[in-house]
């Protein structure tokens, strides 16, 4: 590789990783992601251990790998912050821009930014850079393996077995089973598209080989870390539940149809690529088709194998996006053919419009969250001078696409960080009631009871935001709360609490109400 290559993908990483970054630092933590900054909390109280732990119990459906990596980010600071949990994400992300500018730049500039900037806009791809996300760290890990196998056969790049092999593990330890089958799947599409069935069954053999061994690996640590009980739950969360359904399921096709919104533009517009190709015929050949062929079988290969498991979401199919994205900016290098001059032009014209639709958009917020808006005149005046400069940019026929996706990525990503995030958070805010209903009990210490809240659920949401370990006491029934003997302090959702108001309970009059993760919520005082 030309060592100006590897310097300015270094330095787009960079950028990259700054953008990810921005606005992240003392978020509110919601949603999914409670989860994994309990896990961070109790191992930076506890220690680290082989899983991550809620309640000081270990948790089965993932191993402790990416809780470590909060956890040695959080050691320096003395706590977790939305920083700490997000900045593996972000990181990874940033690892999966520079290598995609790696792989095209020798082949053309404009296809490696243009790439870039279709994976930068899309929503799941930014979401999860703003997220604690397994499957994005597993996404760089399956397009590194994807890299370092093609940089070998195309870029006289020495062939780097040992570090291939040592990022297999590195994506088992993340994701489990999954996260070695994908990156190794992905490797496997190329060889299986190049007909080198030798190489193809040495390395199915050996991908096989390290993921027995890791299976094995990881039930000899659940069964030492909590006993058969806790390997039998092991083997139905990471292995059954996700084969057979029972922690949720999609259609067969999910996701070769549901999922193309999640994944716009990139998954639409690459699916428009290969008709355009296939129409265009035999007029474009080269290394550079064929290293699209080779995304669109490793991506095909990632939806056609998350597809068996019947457990299917959005986000799982993370590491097929820069697959998508190389493909459907391939028109910007396939400059030959009517089609793909059409399909160039779409591209344009819907990163023109992108910032003037956000503008519109956040009229439009502004009428349904009159006193949530945040920044919005400096945003409204940030999108209006990118809009100006996407406009300007139509004169200009060398840099165009580039500019215009460019002020396409900074307005979405700006409108995202500056406006609908701190909406969303505040919206589903847990913080806020968690804190002020924590501070009561420690007022007047007695049993926190958590009714109809599940402990792997609504609970989870308070305890992220709770500075201390804490054991509370979980009912889920009327007859299990109305047995309960005080004083103890009662936690339930106000709808719930309205159901009891024939009960002794119901008589309670709430000592604490507010907002909780998008509901109203009640904490009485049983004495």
């Amino acid at each position: 590789m030309l060592p100006h290559i590897r310097q300015q993908s270094l330095a787009l990483g960079l950028l990259a990783l700054l953008l990810f970054c921005a606005g992240i630092y003392q978020q509110a933590v919601i949603g999914f992601d409670s989860r994994f900054v309990l896990f961070a909390q109790e191992m930076l109280r506890n220690g680290p251990s082989f899983f991550p732990t809620t309640y000081g119990q270990p948790y089965a459906d993932y191993s402790g790998l990416s809780t470590v990596f909060i956890w040695l980010l959080s050691l320096p600071f003395g706590q977790v912050s939305s920083l700490t949990a997000w900045l593996p994400s972000a990181i990874a992300a940033a690892v999966i821009v520079s290598l995609m500018y790696r792989l095209l730049a020798p082949y053309s500039t404009r296809w490696a930014l243009l790439s870039i900037a279709l994976m930068l806009l899309t929503n799941t791809f930014i979401t999860q850079t703003h997220a604690v996300s397994l499957d994005l760290m597993l996404a760089a890990v399956a397009f590194s393996v994807f890299y370092l196998g093609y940089a070998a056969d195309h870029f006289a790049a020495p062939r780097r077995r040992v570090l291939i092999f040592a990022l297999l593990m590195l994506g088992f330890w993340i994701r489990g089973p999954i996260g070695l089958v994908i990156p190794a799947g992905m490797l496997c599409s190329c060889f299986l598209l190049d007909r080198q069935w030798r190489r193809l069954m040495v390395f199915g053999l050996l991908a096989s080989v390290l993921l027995a061994v890791c299976i094995g690996l990881l039930l000899w640590l659940a069964g030492v870390s909590g006993g058969p009980a806790f390997l039998q739950e092991v083997i139905r969360m990471q292995f059954l539940g996700r084969m057979d359904g029972s922690e949720g399921s999609n259609g067969a096709l999910y996701y070769f149809t549901s999922s193309m919104g999640n994944y716009a533009l990139a998954w639409p517009l690459a699916v428009l690529t290969l008709g355009a190709a296939a129409l265009t015929g035999s007029r474009e050949t080269g290394p550079a088709l064929r290293l699209m062929q080779y995304c669109v079988a490793a991506g095909l290969i990632v939806m056609l194998g998350l597809s068996i498991p019947q457990a299917k979401k959005a986000r799982y199919l993370l590491p097929m996006l820069p697959m998508a994205a190389i493909v459907a900016a391939y028109p910007f290098y396939a400059t030959q053919g009517q089609w793909f001059a059409w399909l160039r032009g779409l591209m344009q014209g819907l990163w023109l419009l992108i910032p003037g639709l956000l503008i519109t958009a956040l009229l439009v917020v502004r009428q349904k969250f009159p006193d949530g808006v945040a920044h919005l005149t400096s945003l409204f005046i940030l999108l209006g001078v990118l809009q100006a400069i996407a406009l300007a940019a139509l004169r200009q026929s060398r840099w165009r696409a580039q500019i215009l996706a460019l002020c396409a990525v900074l307005a979405l990503w700006s409108s995202y960080i500056l406006q609908f995030e701190p909406i969303q958070r505040q919206l589903y805010d847990t913080r806020t009631f968690s804190r002020e209903a924590f501070e009561l009990v420690q007022k007047d210490p007695a049993p926190l009871v958590m009714h109809g809240m599940g402990k792997d659920a609504k609970a989870i949401k308070f305890m992220v935001n709770i500075p201390q370990d804490l054991h509370p006491v979980f009912t889920d029934s009327p007859p299990e709360l109305l047995a309960l003997k005080g004083p103890a302090w009662l936690m339930m959702d106000r709808n719930t609490y309205q159901t009891l108001q024939s009960t002794a309970v119901g008589a309670l009059p709430p000592v604490l109400s507010g907002r909780f993760d998008k509901n109203d919520f009640v904490l009485l005082h049983l004495k």
